[in-house]
């Protein structure tokens, strides 16, 4: 099948999905941002959830979502670091038909311009599960916004060339 776009102007459901122990609504700078970005480029949010570091929770949660298919697209911000309970890859890597190893590369090779050698402890990651694309980000809304400008916002664009991932996205 081509991954080609059928409809150049196609928009994407997108879940969010904020890893973290100790953010609320009220505090969750990192997934407000990703709400206010994808809707600002047209895209529609299908859900936002906050879930605790759990791989077991997070695996639950993201498999729900793959199984729907009204969600293309899952991001996920935090978990990524090396703290105790930072699991979003163990979680979330075993649920990819298919890695995208190149998103995390490009990520930490474009954040090292932002902030050094400290991107090496940045566990981005990104795959595709049930024609599914599952992003990964760190939990800083810096890092949010390197992830969402600088890689996820062409590549969810259905015009960008010379290729991009929505046409891989209907169910």
């Amino acid at each position: 099948m081509s991954h080609a776009p059928l409809d150049p102007n196609q928009k994407l459901n997108i879940a969010v999905l904020t890893v973290s122990d100790t953010r609320t609504e009220e505090n969750d700078t990192s997934g407000n941002y990703l709400v206010e970005a994808l809707r600002a480029d047209g895209h529609n949010l299908a859900v936002k959830a906050i879930v605790i570091d759990d791989k077991y929770l997070l695996r639950a949660q993201v498999s729900a979502w793959i199984a729907d298919p009204e969600v293309q697209v899952i991001i996920s911000t935090g978990g990524t670091g090396f703290a105790g309970r930072d699991s979003t890859p163990e979680a979330l890597a075993p649920l990819f038909d298919k890695h995208i190893d190149g998103f995390g590369e490009m990520f930490r090779s474009i954040s090292y311009e932002e902030i050094g050698s400290s991107t090496i402890q940045s566990r981005a990651l990104a795959g595709i599960a049930n024609r599914t694309l599952i992003a990964c980000l760190p939990g800083s809304t810096g890092a949010c916004k390197t992830g969402w400008t600088k890689l996820l916002q062409e590549q969810l664009t259905a015009s960008h060339k010379p290729c991009n991932f929505v046409g891989y996205l209907s169910k």
